[in-house]
């Protein structure tokens, strides 16, 4: 086991907020560093798969996700004009019970702060992070000129748009992708829906609509759905200066059961545009830098994935940590650790991306006419999903975990009123 060393985590999102609970618990003197001045949630709502459900349960905070969240059996999703149903994941396609729990971002985010925050975990806020300085230490540079360390570790937890990331041995920026989303929180309003589904209409793949039930974003909150439009984003402002009136016609057109929906919005300002990128670090570590979540890798949120990837990379970094004797062979056993699960949820999100959100005519046609045939086949329902589960490839034995049968979690108190409020 590396000995407790002096730790700085860069970011209060998902991952430095779980690498922090778990870095402390063992034995780690840890600061975290956000650039905000108040640590917050960005975003609207999210699918917590098992791989993610199995590191909140490691870190104890099972029972108080379950509480806010919405149980998620499949995903479905029809074409727009016909109504044939060209997506239909179910997880209990698979054995063990599996179910996915969407959340609002800031549940999630709550969670995680109010356990930091109870163990005594130093967040310092309002920190603009632009480089290192590393030596038999290593230092943080601020924008502002300041110089803070030294430190034996420093874990880059800061996003997408991470400066740190370039002191890794082969960097990579984020490649934009060609789509995007208008994304918003709404008042759930069930008729019509699934509330145990991502439902989702499609008009070839430039056009997707979903709405995802995602529970309280707090304790004794309305329950939540977020609504979202896939757009390009160099298109966003043409879809403004249309009126959204205009924008609410078209989308009524396309799925008249979000009236109920629409009529919540009255401005563009309550729809966030968000933009995607695509990229993945060879190696997530260099010298005294562990690289996790989405600065270590990015793309589409299509497979759902990203999130659960974040907390499985702050598992799998606490693991190697303690389990190898020096800070740079626990560092390459964290690369490693991660390394085929990363890769293989990568390549699938890139390649399966252009047929939901593309400008292609044939890729929604083959959707359509022979995936969605093919899907409903064996082995394929089983495959689908362990992609959506996160599972097609181990994530677990790498990083010392072991995922629990998800069928006892059905019957319990705590499950049982989150599906019926």
């Amino acid at each position: 086991m590396v000995a407790p060393l002096d730790i700085a985590v860069a970011g209060a999102g998902p991952a430095g907020l779980a690498a922090a609970l778990y870095l402390h618990r063992a034995g780690h003197r840890v600061t975290i560093f956000e650039r905000f001045h108040e640590p917050s949630p960005v975003g609207s709502g999210l699918i917590l798969q098992p791989t993610g459900l199995t590191v909140l349960a490691d870190l104890g905070l099972l029972d108080a996700i379950l509480a806010l969240g919405s149980r998620i059996e499949r995903l479905h999703g029809a074409d727009a004009a016909s109504g044939r149903t060209v997506l239909d994941v179910r997880y209990n396609a698979r054995p063990g019970g599996r179910f996915g729990l969407a959340v609002h971002r800031a549940a999630l985010f709550g969670v995680l702060y109010r356990a930091v925050r109870e163990v005594g975990i130093s967040i310092e806020t309002g920190i603009e992070l632009d480089a290192l300085e590393t030596g038999e230490r290593v230092r943080l540079l601020c924008n502002d000129g300041r110089n803070l360390g030294p430190f034996n570790l420093v874990v880059d937890a800061s996003g997408s748009r991470s400066k740190l990331r370039r002191h890794v041995a082969q960097p990579a920026e984020p490649r934009p992708l060609a789509y995007g989303a208008f994304w918003t929180s709404l008042v759930w309003r069930g008729e019509g829906f699934d509330e145990h589904a991502l439902t989702q209409r499609y008009d070839r793949a430039s056009v997707m609509i979903g709405v995802l039930p995602i529970g309280r974003s707090e304790p004794g909150g309305d329950k939540m759905a977020a609504f979202f439009w896939s757009l390009r984003p160099a298109d966003a402002e043409v879809v403004r200066a249309k009126g959204l009136e205009a924008w609410k016609e078209r989308v009524l057109s396309l799925w008249p059961a979000c009236a109920s929906y629409l009529a919540q919005i009255d401005s563009f300002d309550q729809l966030t545009l968000a933009r995607y990128g695509h990229h993945t670090l060879k190696v997530p570590a260099g010298r005294r830098l562990a690289v996790i979540g989405d600065a270590a890798h990015s793309t589409s949120p299509q497979l759902g994935q990203g999130a659960n990837m974040a907390l499985l990379d702050a598992a799998a970094l606490s693991y190697a940590l303690k389990t190898k004797g020096d800070l740079e062979d626990a560092l390459g056993a964290y690369a490693g650790a991660r390394r085929w699960h990363v890769r293989t949820f990568q390549a699938l999100s890139l390649m399966f991306t252009p047929f939901y959100q593309s400008d292609s005519v044939l890729l929604p046609f083959i959707r359509d006419r022979l995936v969605a045939t093919a899907a409903r086949v064996p082995p394929a329902p089983q495959l689908l999903a362990s992609m959506v589960a996160g599972t097609m490839i181990d994530p677990f034995r790498p990083i010392g975990l072991a995922e629990r049968n998800w069928s006892e979690i059905g019957t319990s108190p705590t499950v049982a009123a989150v599906e019926t409020v």
